[in-house]
């Protein structure tokens, strides 16, 4: 049974997908039309590039729970400059702060010292209510509606420019996580901190990076999102947060982090896609979805826990320790 639970954890993302693409194929027709799959990539393309910067900080061990604040604040801000100093530099200030919130709270993290929950679940607060301040939680139009046209053109009957930037960029973390030494690195601070100071990594400036690298992704989508929609709205990204961490985790990433892949992540982001769109399809309300990506998130955190707890009962080490022993400098 141990064997089979291992097994089924292991290839989980590969299950989960299937089981959701067969059961959305059944429940609504023409379900695989290019038309269909395009809309469902766009859709999860925005949870996608959220996710990416999610990851990463996932496999160091930490958390971002303000993502979805930063993505409608970046938003906003872009929408907001476009009359003023045009709409690429207003993208751009847009991108910048989803940066500038990134990197207050890493250095919030590793300077205070505090859990990273707690402090992204204060930010969060922090930038949703600049979000309200900022629009009198009233939602901005921008300048050019063709632009937006534009950006959700379908190019090859399946990609928009959002849903190709995606996976460009999961396919660039992928080679990054496992090609590059400072790739590894984020393993290993997720795995062992203590043995990766004694190594002399620099486990403080990979943890703040990668918050600057989630919110960076987390601005980047808002901004996308407003000029596709051409608008911009406090209450934007407000129920992204758990499908985020539920497309992570479907993807085998361990909360408690030193696991995690990006192509796993690709599978979790085209699960929690998929199961949207279905579910959209058959007229399910919003806040259904988002007690069955609750349910999802709960019971993947169960198996993995009762998988990681029976493996040391029986003595087996965590495998990225076991295979990827951390020696001086990061290499193994």
């Amino acid at each position: 049974m141990m064997r089979l639970l291992t097994l089924a954890s292991r290839h989980r993302v590969v299950i989960i997908l299937g089981l959701t693409l067969i059961i959305s194929a059944l429940v609504v027709p023409g379900y695989f039309s290019a038309s269909t799959l395009g809309l469902g990539l766009d859709r999860a393309a925005t949870i996608g590039l959220i996710a990416i910067g999610l990851t990463v900080l996932l496999i160091s061990g930490q958390i971002d729970l303000s993502g979805g604040a930063v993505f409608a604040l970046a938003g906003i801000v872009s929408v907001i400059l476009q009359r003023e100093i045009g709409i690429l530099p207003a993208a751009i200030a847009g991108i910048l702060v989803g940066t500038l919130a990134g990197a207050i709270n890493g250095a919030l993290v590793v300077g205070l010292k505090v859990n990273s929950l707690v402090l992204t679940l204060a930010t969060m607060l922090i930038f949703r209510s600049l979000a309200h301040w900022i629009t009198n939680s009233q939602p901005v139009t921008g300048t050019d509606i063709m632009l937006s046209l534009a950006l959700a053109k379908i190019y090859l009957e399946v990609f928009t420019i959002r849903s190709a930037l995606f996976i460009i960029l999961i396919v660039l973390l992928h080679l990054w996580l496992t090609r590059t030494i400072p790739g590894r690195n984020v393993f290993a601070v997720g795995s062992n901190p203590a043995a990766v100071k004694e190594s002399g990594i620099a486990s403080d400036r990979i943890v703040c990076l990668g918050f600057v690298f989630a919110g960076t992704l987390a601005g980047l989508a808002g901004v996308l999102q407003s000029l596709v929609t051409n608008t911009g709205s406090p209450v934007f990204g407000s129920e992204l947060t758990v499908a985020v961490i539920a497309a992570v985790v479907v993807g085998g990433t361990r909360l408690e982090g030193g696991r995690g892949s990006a192509l796993g992540t690709l599978g979790g982001v085209l699960t929690i896609g998929s199961l949207t769109i279905a579910m959209e399809f058959q007229s399910v309300p919003a806040y259904v979805q988002q007690v069955v990506s609750g349910l999802i998130l709960i019971l993947l955190v169960v198996l993995d826990r009762a998988i990681t707890t029976k493996g040391r009962a029986t003595g087996t080490r965590p495998a990225l320790i076991r295979d990827n022993p951390i020696t001086q400098g990061g290499k193994t």
